[in-house]
């Protein structure tokens, strides 16, 4: 499913649907020093980073029963990381509340993979804001054992900013 996703401070949220999920506001703070930068977890919560500031990005969601493969070709950062859902249903949050209702997760409770693509950050990120689509995601999310966060693809210096070392 591909859609326009509002945000601001860079921001957009995954969220598991269990009955005491709070959203935003358990998340990690917004520093770069993770090891993937741009997407981290905790509690059910995934935070998604994105070059734009504050406006409209594009954004399609993948929910596959197997791992659906990177699209290398058409994204310049692409990363992945561990996601447990206590629900098997999880949305796509905006800044200030509309959520964007996703499939049901293929194999219910229990952990998945995250892998995040990014297009453009490097051009949003000089714009504070913009009504027009600049930069682009794909997030596919898939039944995987836990697993270490990695790198599968890393071009921008958008990427870079999010990774380094505080």
């Amino acid at each position: 499913m591909s859609f326009d996703l509002r945000v601001s401070y860079r921001q957009a949220y995954l969220v598991d649907e269990t009955d005491d999920a709070m959203g935003p506001e358990d998340l990690l703070d917004d520093h770069p020093t993770h090891p993937v930068g741009i997407i981290r977890v905790a509690d059910g919560c995934a935070f998604l980073l994105t070059g734009l500031h504050t406006g409209t990005v594009g954004f399609s969601v993948t929910v596959a029963a197997h791992d659906p493969g990177a699209d290398a070709d058409g994204y310049e950062d692409i990363v992945e990381i561990g996601f447990e859902s206590e629900a098997g249903r999880v949305s796509l949050h905006e800044w200030g509340g509309k959520l964007h209702e996703l499939p049901e997760l293929p194999a219910g409770p229990g952990w998945y993979r995250l892998r995040y693509h990014a297009r453009n950050m490097d051009e949003a990120a000089e714009v504070d804001t913009s009504s027009e689509v600049i930069d682009h995601y794909l997030l596919q999310i898939w039944p995987e054992n836990e697993s270490v966060p990695r790198v599968v693809k890393a071009t921008s210096g958008s990427l870079a900013y999010w990774r380094r070392p505080s």
